[in-house]
């Protein structure tokens, strides 16, 4: 990093740097504390999707037809001022707007998430259960009585094991 940056705003020296990826183009920023704190940087409730909306391919066009949610009434234009949505039924009303920027800043539009491990070993054991549990039901009813031994066994041996396994964790 070159030494003595400064301040893109006041010419102060600079102790925060942005980096920002538009259109395949950098677009690099430095700004010295003061500045940075009052466009809101450092604090990440003040740093809104406004400012890099107005940075992409969300510029306001004349043609541009005015969207409002019919749940909340958020309206373009205030969507735009604020880089904020209102509720969940503004996703689909400004999908138009939103989808660019979603596809430029992430591979797809679609957010997947993540299940921790012991979740699915947890969705897993529950299935597992139920499904011993079902076939012992079934057992009784059938009044096939040595099956449903075999399957009470089961369940018990899998309930020690369950209590097992959450003492260790």
């Amino acid at each position: 990093m070159a030494k003595n940056l400064k301040c893109s705003h006041c010419n102060n020296p600079a102790t925060v740097h942005l980096t920002q990826i538009v259109n395949n183009k950098i677009i690099k920023v430095d700004l010295c504390e003061a500045c940075a704190q009052a466009k809101g940087v450092t604090d990440p409730e003040g740093f809104s999707l406004a400012d890099l909306l107005s940075k992409t391919s969300l510029v306001v066009e004349k043609s541009e037809v005015h969207l409002e949610c019919p749940a909340c009434g958020l309206s373009t234009a205030d969507f735009r001022r604020t880089g904020r949505l209102g509720c969940a039924s503004c996703y689909d009303t400004f999908a138009p707007l939103v989808r660019p920027v979603l596809e430029d800043m992430h591979a797809g539009i679609q957010h997947k998430g993540k299940v921790p491990e012991q979740s699915l070993t947890r969705q897993n054991s529950h299935a597992e259960l139920e499904t011993l549990e079902n076939s012992l039901r079934r057992a009784i009813a059938e009044e096939a009585y040595e099956e449903a031994a075999r399957f009470r066994d089961q369940i018990q041996a899998f309930m020690n094991t369950a209590d097992s396994e959450a003492l260790r964790s």
